[in-house]
């Protein structure tokens, strides 16, 4: 504990090093905002002499601060993409007509779609069919007969 007490504010500094070295170590941005709040509060206590008490208090309302302003600044969210559709195929054929390849027996069968062939359930119906995806389950398609 006396080692604690030797280097006074320096703690800070430290732990905003280490809270640095450790964002960059693991993924996101949360420990970025933490270091800079530990070095804020080392400043701070290097201006004002506080005790340790306090500078655990500035540093938690300074660790909130910082979180809050990172979230506002830090750009993220959805990214609007000239491609809405890339990696997820199948929400881009709901909606469309296709005709069944396959009979629907028993709730199952199977359609053509573009170059690939698709799972599809739905009510029973034979093959050559216009079917509409209603939506998808994973890999297969849920249909209707389409009007």
């Amino acid at each position: 504990m006396s080692i604690f007490t030797q280097l006074g504010v320096w703690n800070w500094f430290i732990l905003g090093g280490i809270l640095l070295v450790l964002e960059v170590m693991t993924p996101g941005i949360f420990m970025l905002w933490l270091g800079l709040a530990a070095i804020a509060t080392g400043v701070i206590g290097f201006i004002l002499p506080l005790g340790w008490q306090v500078q655990v208090v500035v540093f938690a309302i300074m660790s909130v601060i910082s979180v809050l302003l990172g979230r506002k600044f830090q750009p993220g969210g959805q990214v609007d993409s000239d491609k809405p559709f890339l990696n997820r195929r199948h929400d881009a054929l709901i909606g469309r007509v296709f005709t069944l390849d396959e009979p629907i027996v028993q709730g199952a069968g199977r359609v053509r779609v573009d170059d690939s062939t698709w799972r599809v359930t739905g009510p029973d119906c034979p093959a050559g069919t216009k079917v509409k995806v209603e939506r998808t389950d994973g890999a297969t398609l849920i249909v209707s007969p389409a009007s």
